[in-house]
């Protein structure tokens, strides 16, 4: 299983929402921090340094629910 940095897994993310929005959307590190604050994103572990690190599964499922619920908050998506 791999395990993503907070800054892979933001870029990753990125590269998600940019990919359904045309472009417009940024995950930024604190973005994934957040996340990981609110109970959306779970660490899988540490690195040697002691920084989190998440799966892949879990940032998907985080990215999409974040991103379904900022949908309906603006008025698009299903409620």
């Amino acid at each position: 299983m791999q395990h993503l940095t907070t800054a892979q897994a933001s870029d990753l993310a990125t590269t998600w929402r940019r990919t359904l929005s045309a472009g417009a959307a940024e995950v930024t590190p604190a973005t994934i921090r957040q996340w990981a604050s609110r109970g959306h994103l779970e660490p899988a572990g540490l690195d040697d340094r002691g920084h989190p690190l998440y799966t892949l599964a879990d940032l998907a499922r985080a990215e999409h629910a974040t991103r379904a619920r900022a949908l309906r908050l603006v008025g698009i998506g299903a409620p």
